[in-house]
């Protein structure tokens, strides 16, 4: 799971959340870069718990309809990835466990 989509945590909010505490401590929470990593931040979590999770639960059904064909002969090559975002929660801790990361680099490697 951990180079693979989904999951508890999303690395992908962990990664982007690390990265906006990086820059409001190194640069200041008041500067256009914060404002910027700030912004990447929430579409890239918008996009992990909405339209990603949207798309894993579309390809769920089109198994679940798949399996139902398969007794006529119909069959796909291979089931569609079905953990491809995450539930808000997930989408939260990761957030989470991001800024800890950033403000533990912080106290340890100040710079």
């Amino acid at each position: 799971m951990l180079t693979s989509t989904g999951g508890m945590p999303s690395s992908h909010s962990a990664t982007v959340v690390a990265l906006m505490f990086s820059i409001g401590i190194r640069e200041g929470f008041g500067t256009s870069l914060f404002a910027v990593s700030a912004v990447l931040a929430l579409v890239v979590m918008h996009d992990a718990a909405g339209i990603r999770r949207a798309a894993g639960l579309q390809a769920e059904a089109i198994n679940f309809l798949f399996s139902k064909l398969e007794k006529q002969g119909i069959t796909l090559d291979k089931k569609l990835k079905e953990l491809l975002g995450h539930h808000p929660l997930e989408v939260f801790a990761g957030a989470i466990l991001g800024g800890v990361v950033a403000l533990a680099a912080y106290e340890i490697f100040p710079l």
